[in-house]
């Protein structure tokens, strides 16, 4: 008796938190919904004010980047900012490839392009390292950030900086991104929905409930000022992005988004490079918690305070729901184990799943060409495989830092050639 009050306990525990971060997702989904019709009437708006624009030094870290580079460099070169007001530095970070050289071939065609060659005893390491690198080197007063494989629409950067521009309360601008490659395979499809919900949902959905974003690792720009009071990136961070974004609000700043300054970029095209990515990410977030949780009450602003809970509750509380939800299914299914509870649970499960459909339905409808109907039958298979890719991710972030507590290196993404025309399909 005892052990089915057990079972049935942590039975109804996982249901009610499962439901309960669905719920909150919902919210963040439909606020995010308004915030794409807000922003577009925000951007005729500024599109039609005079503003002063700042002067901008775009930083691109880029290690053994060949593949890439010469389709990224070409879309920053063809971007729509006034020439005078703009510098790119290539912060070629000790590639043995042809990075450097292709580097230097656009240095030659285009004057706003220079090239920061860092030496094998010079070379950063990683990410963040790359990018104080290039902090020291940038002349102007806002810094933009592009990972090596992106090609930002031309009106991209423009979009930010007038945002940048317009509201001295922003210490950072972001926009969004797109995955160039998403028609490649199955992982591709999934990884590209996966991306437009969470940009559509938890970072419009958290702008428009409590002005909060966090930063990507590209199509970003963020006051130089701020950057030097904060020390630059910390080169301990796995995700520099997420650190920096504490930061940022620490200091009385917020970061916004802005959905119609659009990047392109690539997306992991084998399931072992997409595990080495989402593993980095995770164990990012065990560092951003570590740092932070022990100020969890003092923390200011307080919606700070909230954005950690959110992200404990993502990664820990509901995490730890949805493995043990699974690990009753199968024992259970198995007949090891037995819930007595009374309930339609099945019913419930239904619904859990129709409100997931129905969120990412909802999030795809935002973006041309997203919400067909190939594309909503792949959510719901994404419910019971992709979402599940996560468990083994998160585990392993866990043991690696808590148990085994190893070092925290930096791994680069593979890169993969990609056809431009690849980013314009529907």
């Amino acid at each position: 008796m005892f052990r089915n009050l057990i079972i049935d306990g942590l039975f109804i525990l996982s249901v009610v938190v499962i439901w309960f971060m669905l719920a909150y997702q919902f919210v963040l989904c439909v606020l995010g919904w308004v915030y794409s019709h807000r922003s577009k009437r925000e951007c005729r708006d500024l599109a039609g004010q005079r503003l002063e624009l700042p002067r901008v030094s775009l930083l691109i870290p880029a290690h053994n980047e060949a593949v890439v580079l010469d389709q990224t460099l070409a879309a920053m070169a063809a971007l729509e900012y006034p020439k005078d007001r703009l510098e790119i530095i290539v912060i070629n970070d000790a590639s043995t490839d042809q990075t450097g050289a292709i580097a230097d071939a656009w240095a030659v065609k285009d004057p706003r392009i220079e090239v920061l060659h860092l030496s094998p005893a010079e070379r950063a390491g990683g990410k963040s390292a790359a990018l104080n690198r290039g902090l020291r080197r940038a002349r102007f007063e806002a810094i933009a950030v592009y990972d090596a494989d992106n090609t930002p629409e031309p009106d991209a950067l423009l979009h930010l900086a007038r945002q940048l521009a317009a509201h001295p309360e922003l210490g950072a601008v972001i926009g969004t991104f797109r995955c160039v490659n998403r028609k490649k395979n199955l992982l591709t499809r999934l990884i590209n929905i996966e991306g437009l919900s969470y940009q559509w949902i938890v970072q419009a959905g958290r702008w428009m409930l409590m002005n909060v974003c966090t930063l990507p690792g590209t199509n970003l720009i963020i006051r130089r000022s701020i950057l030097e009071t904060l020390g630059g990136w910390d080169a301990e961070a796995l995700t520099e992005d997420a650190e920096l974004s504490f930061q940022i609000y620490e200091a009385g700043y917020k970061i916004k988004l802005v959905p119609y300054a659009v990047t392109w970029e690539q997306e992991p095209e084998k399931l072992s490079t997409w595990f080495r990515q989402r593993s980095r990410w995770a164990r990012g977030n065990n560092y951003l918690v570590a740092k932070h949780a022990p100020r969890f009450f003092s923390i200011r602003p307080r919606r700070l305070g909230f954005e950690l809970l959110y992200t404990v509750s993502l990664y820990y509380v509901f995490f730890a729901a949805i493995v043990l939800s699974d690990l009753l299914f199968v024992f259970c299914g198995l007949k090891l184990l037995h819930v007595t509870a009374a309930g339609p649970f099945w019913e419930v499960w239904m619904l859990a799943l129709a409100l997931f459909c129905a969120e990412v339905t909802l999030t795809l409808s935002r973006v041309e060409g997203e919400d067909s109907l190939a594309n909503i039958l792949l959510t719901v298979v994404a419910y019971f495989t992709y979402c599940q890719l996560w468990i083994p991710v998160v585990l392993k972030a866990i043991y690696d830092d808590f148990v085994l507590k190893k070092t925290r290196v930096w791994a680069k993404t593979e890169r993969f050639a990609v056809a431009e025309k690849a980013k314009v399909m529907p």
